[in-house]
């Protein structure tokens, strides 16, 4: 095991009979009446993975309503305890944000963060620099929000990667991401202003991806290290391998690595806690021992072969388990918070 302190002994766990009554929201989530797993053109697995998160919620004994829409977290307020939403893959800007700060508005407790920690992550340049400011080894930047910038190359040496500096699901990332010099680099970079997106270039760091999976808890619970597939150049997580995820995830020796991991995760959680689960997603070099902080990620796959669960059953947890340690934590850390909802 990677940790002395029990992870079991730590989470908390909903009662026999939860009263706890929340609003389920997402893209594809399963509807009344009959809450079947409902069809997506292009969204990989996720309307399942929605059905499977809606029925462990449903089994733990909570009361729970689904929406598949933003604005039904305002017809909520005053009837639900808790939103839990996972709309984080929606055709507008910044859709993470969106359920948070409704739920503000309304006064309502909702899983993951504030809205503003919320719209931190989001943001890959400014966690960047967020993670910097608390001893975080991150990679040279620059940002591109039009083409007429991309006259002016950054001022570090490539080789460079191209991706999206908001979105998620690695939206943007491509084979084409890693570039030798910034003709190329500048050329996808136009390509991906041209689909509506703003554009983060960093200085390419070599080695694998890791992630490393945390829930919340009076100290942030370290649940371990894990590695995505990729057979892609460079082992990079491009759109399709995250939409589709066929090469799946594995549990990964961090070594000594381990140690600095912890560390980084508590200054994280110094900076921007507290958050009912999250994953912080590195650049790891084997040979080196060199790591990079690319980004963490709030609203991250919960789903049994994901990689918060993956780690959490090195320790024996279930999905179930998981699940139900971020509903109770998430009620615990809101507790005090009395937001007063405006009247609609």
């Amino acid at each position: 095991m990677i940790q002395s302190v029990a992870i079991p002994e730590l989470l908390s766990r909903p009662p026999a009979r939860p009263q706890t009554h929340l609003l389920f929201v997402a893209p594809t989530a399963p509807l009344a009446p009959d809450y079947s797993c409902r069809s997506h053109d292009g969204d990989g697995g996720y309307p399942a993975y929605y059905h499977r998160v809606w029925e462990t919620l449903r089994g733990l004994g909570y009361g729970v309503e689904t929406a598949g829409h933003c604005q039904s977290v305002l017809a909520a307020a005053g009837r639900v305890d808790l939103v839990f939403s996972l709309m984080n893959r929606l055709p507008i800007h910044n859709p993470e944000i969106v359920v948070p700060a409704l739920c503000e508005m309304a006064g309502i407790p909702h899983v993951g963060a504030r809205p503003n920690i919320r719209a931190l992550a989001e943001d890959k340049w400014l966690s960047k620099h967020a993670a910097r400011s608390a001893g975080l080894p991150v990679a040279e930047g620059a940002v591109y929000a039009d083409a007429q910038s991309l006259m002016v190359p950054p001022g570090f040496a490539g080789p460079y990667f191209v991706k999206n500096r908001f979105g998620a699901a690695s939206e943007g990332v491509s084979p084409d991401s890693i570039q030798d010099d910034w003709a190329g680099a500048a050329r996808v970079a136009g390509q991906l202003l041209e689909r509506g997106m703003e554009v983060l270039v960093e200085a390419y760091a070599p080695g694998i991806d890791i992630t490393v999976p945390v829930l919340g808890g009076a100290q942030p619970l370290f649940l371990g290290v894990v590695r995505p597939g990729s057979d892609r150049i460079g082992g990079i997580i491009t759109e399709d391998l995250k939409r589709d995820d066929p090469l799946g995830y594995q549990l990964f020796d961090a070594g000594s690595l381990v140690p600095q991991l912890r560390d980084d995760v508590r200054a994280l959680w110094g900076l921007a806690g507290p958050m009912d689960y999250f994953r912080l997603d590195y650049r790891f070099d084997p040979q080196s021992g060199r790591r990079v902080f690319l980004e963490f990620n709030i609203c991250c796959h919960i789903g049994r072969s994901g990689a918060i669960c993956l780690a959490a059953g090195q320790w024996g947890l279930s999905q179930a388990d998981v699940l139900g340690h971020v509903v109770e934590f998430s009620l615990r850390r809101q507790a005090s918070q009395r937001s007063r909802p405006w009247v609609f």
